[in-house]
């Protein structure tokens, strides 16, 4: 049996290391997968949140799909290594995450923690109770986010929805994205206004709230040198990753009141007890709805790789995409230096294989080839293309 082709006489095993959707693991035949958190040998591995860096992880695992967006917690550099995609579902949980953040700036403007909090100390038996609620209830007045302006620091699909709705509840937007795609483009509402920094977005926003992934760049991006910039009393809002914001410079903000709030999805111990932060436990995917879009984004991502070599949302490997025109399809991971194409090219025409169709893309230090040729692939020839320098996988992807 090909390497990573599962067909009718094998089933290959898929390791699953959290509880995924229903929705996303019936979409991988009994027939050609075995799944489990049991299973010996996997080919691939489907994951939520546990920790793989500490992980022993199989030889003989080629990919690894993470239901979710962030890969965090998987050792993304270690599996490019091999040769391997990690894939993620990123937008799957966007509308979730959007209406998390729109909780999280209502529960700041009407002071509904606090609030809550106090009704909870109240006594069921107290005589006096509605003197005690009416004259307690002062104490939490707010104001309403109509006409206020909300900043949104990275306009992926997360940050494209919270600025749609805003807007529609009567918000003032300003957006900063240096690296906003054509896609993200064409569905912002023309209505938001394009902030040229960060420190525009902050100086400007009465809410400014955080979408962009933790990488060495947005590391503390959000710190001691431009969090003073904030209006006094403003709300911050970060639903994306914890070190985005340095928690040094917000609890300081805090003490000065520079910050009225402090709203995030992931408590720590500088964030636990502080009356004026709402940490929630890592909310913005918990909905029965995003739990199973991102399982089925993910699953058919996985699936299309190892049955056919595409490559969808893949963190570490190029996109890439060619449709079947041959039984016979080579899918080969590798360094991106030169020459690379030319000795696969010729590795195959000294085998006496014409190449039916190629396509061939890179990402950063990694490449990626898909190749239909016109006959059958010899493992010699599949032994002599891993034996050329800077190959890191060879697949061997013929259709039954």
């Amino acid at each position: 049996m090909a390497e990573g082709n599962p067909g009718a006489n094998q089933r290959h095993g898929v390791l699953v290391l959290n509880a995924i959707s229903a929705s996303g693991l019936s979409r991988l035949p009994a027939e050609r997968y075995r799944v489990g958190k049991d299973v010996s040998d996997p080919v691939a591995v489907l994951v939520r949140s546990a920790d793989m860096h500490q992980m022993a992880i199989p030889a003989s695992v080629k990919a690894i799909g993470r239901a979710g967006a962030g890969t965090n917690n998987i050792p993304v550099a270690a599996m490019s290594e091999r040769g391997a995609p990690v894939f993620n579902a990123p937008g799957a949980n966007a509308n979730a995450v959007k209406e998390l953040v729109l909780a999280g700036m209502l529960m700041a403007a009407r002071n509904l923690a606090p609030a809550q909090a106090f009704v909870a100390g109240l006594r069921a038996d107290d005589a006096d109770l509605d003197k005690a609620v009416e004259d307690g209830k002062k104490a939490f007045a707010g104001f309403e986010i109509a006409g206020q302006t909300l900043g949104i620091i990275g306009l992926g699909k997360i940050g494209c929805l919270v600025a749609d709705a805003a807007i529609r509840l009567g918000m003032n937007v300003l957006g900063y994205d240096p690296e906003i795609t054509v896609d993200a483009a064409w569905s912002l509402p023309s209505q938001v206004k394009r902030a040229t920094s960060v420190n525009e977005v902050l100086r400007s926003a009465h809410f400014v709230s955080v979408h962009v992934p933790l990488l060495d760049a947005t590391r503390g991006l959000v710190n001691d040198a431009n969090i003073g910039l904030m209006r006094q009393g403003a709300v911050l809002l970060n639903f994306s990753r914890e070190g985005v914001v340095s928690d040094s410079a917000m609890l300081e903000a805090l003490a000065s009141e520079r910050l009225a709030y402090y709203v995030c999805d992931f408590p720590s111990a500088a964030t636990l007890g502080h009356p004026r932060i709402v940490a929630l436990p890592h909310l913005g995917a918990s909905t029965r709805e995003a739990e199973e879009n991102c399982a089925v984004m993910v699953v058919d991502q996985l699936r299309a790789y190892l049955e056919h070599g595409q490559v969808a949302n893949a963190v570490n490997f190029p996109s890439v995409s060619m449709e079947r025109e041959s039984r016979w399809r080579v899918a080969i991971a590798n360094s991106n230096v030169p020459n690379m194409l030319g000795q696969i090219s010729t590795t195959m025409a000294q085998a006496g294989l014409n190449i039916h169709n190629m396509v061939n893309k890179s990402k950063g230090a990694m490449a990626y080839t898909l190749v239909d040729v016109d006959s059958p692939v010899a493992d010699a020839v599949l032994g002599a293309l891993r034996g050329i320098h800077g190959v890191l996988s060879v697949r061997y992807l013929p259709e039954p």
